[in-house]
């Protein structure tokens, strides 16, 4: 990368952090606390975010009774979590180095407010050289609010902090063109916004984790089109994060970022579609306006139908006349006042445009 790194976003997958047996892989983790100490070391202030804890948890308790998935996850993570951040500060303090946990859930993305003083938080640590550690906060999330994995909340950090790169560490080099278990198979170097290898990836899950290469594609690929750099690499290769910060030659994926990147609040509602309170739907012209050459906002004038129940400020989707999602916005008016104004020419936008963002 011709551009220097100075703050990056590190998201380290559980296949890298512990063993087939589900303990923490002490060694691997010290060699990336290690990696991390360089990269503080040249005047690159990182965000860690980190899995293991749930697999870590796993190996240090036997329930006394079969658990559903949401309480298995809480008592695994309640204990592994303790000891997953004990470690990594034990090894941060041989380097000279302080970390710092920030537990997070998904709807602390979904609130502006939220969203904000949990960037001041990290702002705040980062300024006086405390790394944050981050992960999900698993003993109070449930199924709906749960993030798809570490990926996503990676690709929500990465963009929250603005980060000049996201390297997603897995165990495996990058997306490869084929099945990574043929040795035909070679590893796809370079993505840009004219790349699409979801052929080429294989379905399925981590060991340990949620998600897999796929979601990884996804998160990598909205990340870089809001301009970040994103780089998908083996964490289990000795070495290789002060490499890729480098700009050496690493096999791995990079992805190329978007050449104009999106303002802060643009990439918060760009990330918010999960969060949504409520959908708008639009015509056909609307729609074809939408997506012309002139920055538009969503007026009622080409509204044809609301649902669900909305405040003001709040996150809602766009959806076209066929009923698929274009989009999501920052709603300016709450549900009930904006059905009664569907259809009408001369009341401000349903959504500005500074608060609109259009899938591609």
């Amino acid at each position: 990368m011709a551009k220097q790194l100075k703050r990056i976003a590190i998201k380290v997958g559980s296949n890298v952090l512990t063993r087939k047996d589900g303990t923490l892989n002490v060694d691997r983790m010290a060699d990336l606390v290690a990696q991390i100490a360089v990269l503080r070391a040249t005047g690159t202030d990182v965000v860690l975010i980190s899995s293991g804890a749930v697999a870590s948890g796993r190996n240090e308790i036997k329930p006394v009774k079969k658990l559903d998935a949401v309480s298995s996850r809480q008592l695994y993570s309640a204990v592994g979590q303790a000891k997953l951040i004990n470690r990594y500060f034990e090894l941060f303090h041989e380097h000279h180095l302080v970390c710092g946990q920030v537990l997070t859930s998904k709807e602390n993305f979904g609130s502006r407010t939220h969203y904000l003083n949990q960037k001041n938080c990290m702002e705040v640590m980062l300024e006086n050289g405390v790394i944050p550690v981050v992960n999900e906060n698993d003993t109070v999330s449930v199924t709906e609010l749960m993030f798809t994995d570490n990926d996503e909340l990676s690709g929500l950090v990465a963009t929250m902090m603005n980060m000049d790169a996201l390297i997603i560490l897995s165990n495996v080099d990058g997306i490869y063109d084929g099945n990574p278990a043929l040795p035909e198979s070679k590893v796809i170097a370079v993505i840009s916004d004219k790349t699409d290898p979801t052929a080429f990836i294989q379905p399925g899950q981590s060991s340990f984790g949620r998600g897999g290469m796929l979601t990884k594609y996804h998160i990598a690929r909205k990340v870089a089109d809001e301009g970040i750099a994103v780089i998908i690499a083996n964490g289990t290769r000795n070495g290789i994060l002060p490499q890729l910060v480098a700009g050496k030659d690493v096999v791995c994926t990079r992805f190329l970022p978007a050449d104009k990147p999106a303002s802060g609040i643009k990439k918060w509602i760009a990330h918010s579609e999960g969060f949504a309170k409520g959908a708008v739907y639009i015509d056909k012209g609307a729609e074809e306006v939408l997506y012309g050459t002139k920055a538009t906002s969503i007026l009622f004038v080409g509204i044809t139908r609301i649902t669900g129940g909305f405040r003001k400020d709040d996150i809602i989707k766009i959806m076209n006349h066929e009923g698929h999602p274009v989009g999501v916005g920052r709603a300016g008016y709450d549900s009930e006042k904006a059905v009664s104004l569907i259809g009408k020419r001369n009341a401000r936008p349903m959504i500005h445009y500074d608060y609109l963002y259009l899938e591609s």
